[in-house]
């Protein structure tokens, strides 16, 4: 794999060269692979590997749109491609038809990832290609009914075959100069929508508004959980301090999205926190 121009430079730590190399492996395997590419730092290094081994006739990165995709993740996926010379196709997916997903169980993940199946299929079809996804070693112990489907659709996972958990993606991403390497996690917009809520196209928008606009005043790693009229925010513990000091500035801002009370979580920011609702 090629470093960008301000890597820091050559790998000398044993164990990174050695499960870069890994990976390597894994992903010449295929003949052509179809990326699901969303922005973030686990789907950004499978690409950049795969185009690395593959060569940019062999890999595309293929985005998933749909109104839980927020827009800026939109615009950073289309960026990201363009800088690296990386084939680039935008996918519409119909989750937000489908009841199953609308409805919010504990499997909407499964009818989100199925979806994007379905939507890729055709065009790795035409080349025989398959379909990866950045899943880690980390993302194993969570509730992620999502892996199921897309494995149940043959979708493979070269980041846990090559044995790489979030902080080796990490510390490989900054080596190769990659500028997400320390992307905060970014999971899909109805992650924020307890289990029982029903996901609207509505509701995405208010909580992609909140949470931008909470950008706009300095803080970037939040969620924003939707209650209906209340929103419950999430930061890192260190950030609290600064999230009070901007307290009116963060009511105002929430507020004008369509939310009427707005709350903290004083337990900081946890991804994957509402699946502590399903008992698992």
């Amino acid at each position: 794999m090629r470093p960008d121009s301000n890597a820091p430079g050559v790998i000398d730590d044993g164990e990174l060269a050695d499960a870069l190399a890994r990976l390597g492996d894994e992903v010449a395997r295929y003949d052509h692979l179809h990326v699901a590419f969303s922005g973030g730092a686990d789907s950004a290094f499978l690409a950049r590997a795969a185009l690395d081994s593959l060569g940019p006739d062999r890999v595309l990165a293929v985005t998933a749109v749909s109104p839980s995709l927020p827009v800026a993740e939109r615009a950073e996926c289309v960026d990201l491609a363009a800088d690296w010379g990386l084939p680039h196709l935008e996918v519409e997916t119909d989750e937000m038809e489908q009841i199953a997903y609308r409805r919010n169980d504990g499997d909407r993940c499964f009818w989100c990832k199925e979806a994007l199946m379905r939507a890729v299929a055709p065009h790795a079809a035409e080349v025989g290609a398959t379909v990866a996804l950045g899943v880690n070693l980390d993302d194993l112990g969570d509730h992620r009914p999502g892996q199921q489907a897309a494995a149940e659709a043959g979708a493979v996972f070269p980041l846990v075959d090559a044995g790489f958990t979030k902080d080796l993606v990490r510390r490989a991403s900054r080596h190769l100069g990659l500028r997400t390497w320390d992307k905060p996690a970014a999971a899909c917009l109805a992650s924020r929508i307890p289990y029982g809520t029903s996901v609207s196209v509505s509701v995405l928008s208010r909580v992609e508004r909140a949470e931008a606009a909470l950008r706009t005043l300095g803080f970037h790693e939040l969620r924003v959980r939707h209650y209906d009229d209340a929103a419950r925010i999430e930061v890192p513990l260190d950030d609290l301090p600064a999230l009070l000091a901007e307290r009116a500035a963060i009511v105002d801002a929430v507020r004008q999205v369509g939310y009427r009370y707005v709350t903290v979580d004083l337990e900081g920011l946890r991804s994957g926190n509402l699946n502590a609702a399903l008992g698992r």
